[in-house]
């Protein structure tokens, strides 16, 4: 599905660049794209480029590319093709062209020879270490290299025998001739092409050598007639050499450089992109770094790359979220060229604010004590009514069995309770929600350990009895124990202890920072109507928070639910873990 174009107008500098263009008539169709390299998993720093780009179009009455900048062969994987398209369908977008930059390889290799051929591009023979070492620093200039001078003639037979497959692994590369005097390190003639004997993911064997990914990245976005680029604020260096690459190349006035394009029926709108850079997203508790997400997979830290307790996209699924409140923690956060850092509380509203909306209540006990009510036959049963949203009548209601024996969470009593404890205690009073008031007249223990509450029920006080109104200050839940059915609850929190884990001041690093309590598993007990459900359906627990069945390993036989998030921030109320 595609996302509806929002209301209410959203305003941006991006936006107010994109209006500005349409006013003048620089341009009449607005053209994106989402350019992931298909190196890794998607994360939550991705969903915020998606709906900025995907919405932008929408918005706009333009279109948007999906395209893989597939341009590293080494670090590629179908694997991650198809699962970067799921999740951006699964967000709610849609593009309007699947493309790869792969698609334009051929049309990559001819404008590197015009640029060859026009004095703008050599061939290099320096080893990798030399070229840092003839780059310069920051605060001195770079230095030629002994092959920057070498003939057109020259140039073109190097490059060709480079595609050819005659030399090795980085033996040469073909390098932009631009000025190593630059105080822009990028363009201190950089690497054009490389070569890299590896098989690609939808290439196959038909290239040894491969363009970095400066060259291709600008040339793609021309080739498809992309009106702004979209990227974050560590490419705004890079941006003097974008634009170098697509005003030497020149495709809007060399349309024969597009003829293998033509020749494979591939359409092409070759336009001059703009590129544009906003900051990109840093969220306190997580890392954002591909490589150190890798590692967290790898090393076996985390259970996958969809790990609940991962930044991915496929992760945040799997724990829960909606698509829905990911767009909303997008739109929330806005766009700016300003790089900051947003609290994770920020992201749990958004998850809270939707899913308080959307999802069903149900009765789940996840530490359970059970409470026997002695004045109920042992046979009582009844099935009684519950609203299925308290505040939606739209969502029907259900039947929740009840009976004699109970099961209560376990925090809901307390023998010796604090001040201002308004839940079960011996000898006092609390309603059960949607039953009435009970009373507890036995603790029974092994040893310290309570195993089971004797209580009774007030029946005056049941729903349309005279006392029903009869206040008492606390409300607990339950589930009743002949009729519940067990479930694996597996209780989420975040993946770090510590607001930076990136900190590696003290010699530690990021994996001396995972949060030991980032995940307890449980058996509790949830009533039958959430039991039999299909995976990634959501509930709220009623009092424990917002829960979805689990994608993979739910079953109607054997539920098991993730914790998506509690009712609560309860890390700002304890001033760190929850």
């Amino acid at each position: 599905m595609s996302v509806p174009a929002p209301t209410v107008e959203k305003n941006d500098f991006i936006r107010q660049i994109v209006r500005d263009d349409l006013a003048c008539g620089k341009h009449t169709t607005i053209r994106t794209r989402f350019p992931p390299e298909p190196n890794g998993y998607l994360h939550i720093g991705h969903a915020k480029s998606i709906c900025l780009n995907f919405g932008i179009a929408a918005e706009f009455g333009g279109w948007c590319n999906l395209r893989f900048d597939d341009t590293n062969p080494a670090r590629e994987d179908p694997e991650y093709v198809e699962a970067i398209k799921e999740d951006v369908r699964w967000l709610g977008f849609d593009w309007h062209e699947l493309r790869h930059a792969s698609d334009y390889f051929e049309v990559f290799y001819l404008a590197a020879e015009k640029l060859i051929r026009d004095g703008h591009a050599f061939v290099c023979d320096l080893t990798p270490e030399q070229v840092r070492e003839y780059r310069g620093t920051l605060t001195e200039p770079g230095r030629d290299s002994p092959w920057r001078n070498r003939s057109v003639e020259e140039n073109l037979d190097l490059f060709r025998r480079m595609r050819a497959g005659e030399f090795a692994d980085g033996s040469r590369t073909l390098r932009a001739k631009i000025d190593m005097a630059s105080g822009n390190i990028n363009l201190r003639d950089p690497a054009l092409y490389r070569i890299k004997k590896v098989p690609h993911q939808n290439t196959g064997d038909a290239w040894c050598i491969y363009p970095m990914y400066d060259f291709a990245h600008s040339l793609s976005d021309a080739i498809e007639g992309i009106t702004h680029s979209l990227c974050t604020l560590e490419f705004e260096d890079h941006r003097p050499l974008y634009d170098w690459c697509v005003d030497k190349v020149d495709l809007v006035n060399h349309p024969e450089l597009l003829r293998p394009l033509l020749e494979r029926g591939l359409p092409n709108e070759a336009a001059k992109p703009r590129q544009i850079e906003f900051s990109r997203l840093n969220i306190n508790y997580t890392v954002m770094s591909k490589r150190k997400l890798m590692a967290l997979v790898q090393e076996g830290l985390v259970a996958g790359w969809d790990d609940p307790r991962m930044p991915t996209i496929c992760g945040l699924r799997r724990r829960g979220l909606t698509p829905a409140s990911i767009r909303l923690f997008a739109d929330r956060i806005g766009i700016s060229k300003q790089n900051s850092l947003i609290d994770f509380s920020v992201l749990e509203g958004c998850v809270r604010e939707d899913l308080d909306a959307t999802a069903p209540r149900r009765l789940a006990v996840i530490d359970p004590v059970k409470l026997v009510l002695t004045n109920l036959p042992e046979a009582h049963e009844e099935s009684l009514t519950f609203p299925n949203h308290p505040k939606d009548e739209s969502f029907g209601s259900r039947s929740v069995p009840f009976s004699r024996e109970l099961w209560i969470e376990r925090e809901d009593f307390m023998e010796v309770p604090p001040k201002g404890f308004h839940r079960l205690v011996p000898g006092g009073e609390v309603r059960l929600r949607g039953v009435g008031i009970v009373r507890c007249d036995e603790v029974v223990k092994d040893g310290e350990r309570i195993v089971e509450l004797r209580g009774t029920l007030d029946p005056d006080t049941r729903p349309g009895m005279p006392g029903a109104d009869r206040k008492v200050k606390g409300t607990i839940h339950w589930v009743s124990a002949r009729h519940a059915v067990a479930a694996e609850l597996r209780l989420y929190d975040r993946l770090f202890a510590v607001p930076d884990p990136d900190d590696e001041r003290e010699g530690k690093t990021y994996r001396d920072h995972l949060n030991p309590d980032s995940i307890r598993i449980v058996q509790g007990w949830v009533e039958p109507a959430a039991a039999g459900v299909e995976p990634e359906t959501r509930f709220q627990f009623e009092r424990l928070g917002y829960f979805v069945a689990d994608r993979h390993d739910h079953a109607p036989g054997r539920p098991v639910f993730n914790r998506t998030v509690t009712l609560r921030d309860t890390w700002a109320r304890q001033g760190g873990k929850g």
